[in-house]
Formats: C-alpha cells, sequence, structure tokens
C-alpha cells in the first residue's frame, strides 16, 4: 500500500480522507494548486482528465472520482469494516445512500457553487441557483424520511455511505439548506460531525 491523495481543500477528497482516517489507513496528501491555471495544465490533467480533484495514487495506480476511491479503499484495505456483507438488504441500501449523496443530492449543490461561488459574476444565472435549491431542498426531504431511526443511514452502524453523505451535507449547510424542519437530517449531521474523524478531515 502507498497511498497519495490530490487535494484541494473544501473538495471531494474530503471523503477520501476522512474514510482512510477511519479506516487507520496510510495516506500521503499532497495539496495542488486548485488555480483554472494548473487544473488545464497538461500536467494535472494527464493524472485527472476532467481538471478536477481529487485523484489517487496506490503505486503505479491512479483513479479520480471519490466515490470510486472509497469502494475500492474499502474493497482493498477495509478488511470487511464500514461496509455491509455484498449482496444482502444492507448492501443495497448502502449502495442507495452512496449514490444518493453524489448522483442525486450533490447535483443541485454544484448548481448553487456554480452560480454563486465558482463562476465570475457576469457568468452566474440566479434562477438556475433558485431552481438548485428547490431540487436540493427536495432532496433533503427524500433523507429526512428515508433514513430510519438510528443515528447512521444503517441504523446503529457507522459506514462509508455515511462519509460520501457527509460531504455532500457540508456543502448543503454550507449554502443554508439544513431548515429547522430537517430534525432527522440535522440530528444526523450533528452525528457526523461530533466523530473526531471529521473534524480532522475537514481542517485539511
Amino acid at each position: 500500500m502507498a497511498l497519495t491523495l490530490y487535494h484541494a481543500p473544501g473538495s471531494r477528497s474530503f471523503r477520501v480522507i476522512w474514510l482512510c482516517l477511519e479506516l487507520d489507513l496510510p495516506l500521503t496528501i499532497e495539496t495542488i494548486d486548485f488555480s483554472p491555471k494548473f487544473r488545464n495544465s497538461e500536467r494535472w490533467r494527464a493524472l485527472n482528465p476532467t481538471g478536477k480533484v481529487p485523484v489517487l495514487r496506490d503505486g503505479d495506480f491512479t483513479m479520480f472520482e471519490s466515490g470510486a476511491m472509497l469502494q475500492y479503499l474499502l474493497d482493498a484495505y477495509g478488511g470487511g469494516r464500514l461496509q455491509p456483507t455484498a449482496g444482502t438488504q444492507a448492501a443495497a441500501m448502502f449502495q442507495q445512500w452512496s449514490w444518493f449523496a453524489e448522483a442525486t443530492l450533490a447535483r443541485p449543490l454544484g448548481d448553487i457553487a456554480q452560480h454563486t461561488v465558482v463562476r465570475p459574476e457576469s457568468q452566474r444565472i440566479p434562477a438556475v441557483v433558485d431552481d438548485a435549491r428547490h431540487r436540493a431542498s427536495v432532496c433533503l426531504q427524500a433523507l429526512e424520511v428515508g433514513m430510519g431511526s438510528g443515528p447512521y443511514l444503517l441504523g446503529d452502524a457507522f459506514t462509508a455511505a455515511d462519509v460520501n453523505m457527509g460531504y455532500s451535507l457540508v456543502l448543503a449547510d454550507r449554502f443554508g439548506l439544513i431548515e429547522p424542519g430537517l430534525v432527522r437530517v440535522a440530528s444526523y449531521f450533528d452525528g457526523l460531525k461530533a466523530r473526531r474523524h471529521f473534524g480532522q478531515a475537514l481542517r485539511l
């Protein structure tokens, strides 16, 4: 194992750092210049053709999708920790919430980020933000009613699905979307933030 993560603060690389801390996996973190000039450079595009972060290296092996990185680390080095047994209903729910966090909830959050922070002010479209906030609210309501009564997505067991969801909730909170009526979501997010490795990963 020779894990190196190319990282930018506030990005999805948070997920990989958090998981490695929870699994006690040794990880070298290389913080990159997240400027458009560097991200569009030939050197960086050779590692990630989208120009985004993170990128994970394990020896000579390289990959560039955060959710897939988590699954790789679980399967290669997790020893059965932080994920249910494959083929079970718990594993199906694990996959559901992991995919939901990125494919469903993070999409409108990304639109909000693009049109409030990332793009030059002249290119920001307020109507996109309004629509994205509505879509994100629908997703958070789905999480509110879809998760059980336990402290985590799969009940009492903390899993990597919570790591995936945690980053999306960091963004949702940053945009003021975790409203008072989202009682379960707020309590769940508070529980994630109380984990020692959550705060440690967020500070890097």
